[in-house]
């Protein structure tokens, strides 16, 4: 009475099979793997000169196209003489990576406080050439303090003028050479050990960059309209906020010509994001962006 027909164990079976296929799949079953955000790197420009607002965008176009960035690009409204208005500012709450390229604004408080809020939170920022005096506001100003942003940001001299910060002339140019001790370092992978620059040299010495940088870059002004020292053109730097630091005072845009001055920025965006810099450089960009110099 008790005993099982072959078709009961056959269904026993199966139903066990089944079962055990079941638990199986609940135990080894993975969730889908979310893709990580990609980084955001806001570029800020306006610079009366140099025409940042041109080149930056192409900077941007490419690290967005080629090595897997966001980006955004803000500029002075309505052009690069415009010194008091730079919209969309807010959109540095998101981003990874701050990159400045500005000369003698006068932003309003309710521009700065975006600015002020991202350097306080200590993530990396990127500056190039006249950011060292980005600011310009009269004495007395409430915003004074930001005409040292250079300073605060990337330890360069505090503003245009001030501990000795000038140039060799309009009609000199650069010779630029990698610091020896510093040849090794992942923002120099694939630059050349020489090479020469349009800009012409700025003078951040003696007291600048801070003795705790990292100097990868001098140079020597040919064709100086006065006594010239060899300066540092580019380093790495952390701040007092804690941020990771590059600056180079190059900038001129016929700079950007050059694939050493290319390589170095895009290895430097990694380098700061805390990314490996890239295996494979993904060849020379076009930037062709003539010199306008200071045109009202």
């Amino acid at each position: 009475m008790n005993r099982i027909t072959k078709i009961q164990r056959r269904s026993l079976f199966g139903l066990l099979v089944l079962t055990g296929i079941g638990l199986l799949t609940a135990f080894t079953y993975q969730a889908p793997t979310l893709q990580p955000k990609k980084p955001l790197v806001v570029f800020v420009a306006g610079d009366h000169e140099y025409g940042g607002e041109q080149t930056l965008p192409l900077l941007a176009a490419e690290l967005e196209k080629n090595y897997g960035f966001r980006v955004i690009v803000l500029k002075s409204y309505p052009d690069q003489n415009a010194e008091k208005d730079i919209p969309g500012l807010e959109a540095l709450r998101d981003a990874d990576l701050a990159v400045f390229f500005l000369r003698w604004r006068q932003l309003p408080p309710d521009q700065l406080k975006y600015i002020d809020e991202y350097l306080k939170s200590g993530k990396p920022v990127m500056g190039f050439r006249t950011s060292s005096h980005a600011f310009n506001y009269p004495a007395g100003h409430e915003s004074e303090v930001w005409n040292a942003f250079g300073e605060r940001a990337f330890g360069t001299p505090p503003g245009w003028g001030k501990a000795g910060h000038t140039h060799y002339g309009h009609n000199s140019t650069t010779d630029v050479a990698v610091v020896e001790a510093a040849a090794k370092h992942p923002v120099l992978t694939g630059v050349n050990p020489k090479f020469h620059a349009a800009s012409w040299l700025y003078r951040v010495r003696p007291d600048y960059p801070p003795k705790d940088a990292t100097v990868l870059l001098m140079g020597t002004s040919v064709n100086p309209d006065k006594a010239a020292i060899e300066n540092p053109v580019a380093w790495t730097w952390k701040n007092k906020e804690g941020a990771k630091v590059f600056f180079t005072t190059l900038g001129h845009p016929e700079d950007f010509q050059q694939e050493g001055m290319q390589r170095m920025t895009i290895n430097a965006v990694h380098w700061l994001l805390d990314k490996p810099v890239p295996k494979k450089w993904k060849g020379k960009m076009d930037i062709n962006v003539p010199y306008r110099g200071i045109v009202k």
